[in-house]
């Protein structure tokens, strides 16, 4: 069973709706791309993902420590290669709100480091994430 559907809207942007959920986004190609950048572009989606999914594994972590990810933020960067175009890199900005130990840094870092989505692209793509604790 599918998990998504994607529709052209036109004017290089496409509307995709989480079946299970009904929940809804909308993709514009970027500027640099012959679009309008009034919508997230997809490239961005794919750096958006993998920092959501590094949250989402640092979280399930940090609870079972007893720690309180409420507000932790993500800077993403995504550089974009040519010849293709392609995502390049992906930087990420991890900002905790709390101190953390040693052992508190490595279980949350190794968490993230399980991501399905950071497992999931090319390895070309490089990934730099620094962690920055309170």
């Amino acid at each position: 069973m599918a998990t998504l559907k994607t529709k052209h809207l036109g004017g290089l942007r496409t509307e995709i709706t989480h079946l299970q959920s009904g929940g809804k986004v909308t993709t514009d190609a970027p500027t640099d791309n012959n679009g309008r950048g009034e919508f997230i572009s997809p490239t961005d989606m794919v750096a958006g993902a993998l920092g959501s999914c590094m949250l989402t594994l640092m979280e399930m972590a940090a609870e079972r420590m007893g720690l309180d990810m409420t507000g932790t933020e993500l800077d993403i960067t995504k550089v974009m290669a040519a010849d293709p175009r392609r995502i390049g890199e992906v930087r990420i900005d991890v900002w905790l709100p709390f101190a953390a130990d040693t052992k508190q840094r490595v279980v949350m870092e190794r968490a993230a480091a399980t991501c399905p989505v950071s497992k999931s692209l090319h390895p070309e793509i490089k990934q730099v994430i620094e962690y920055h604790y309170k």
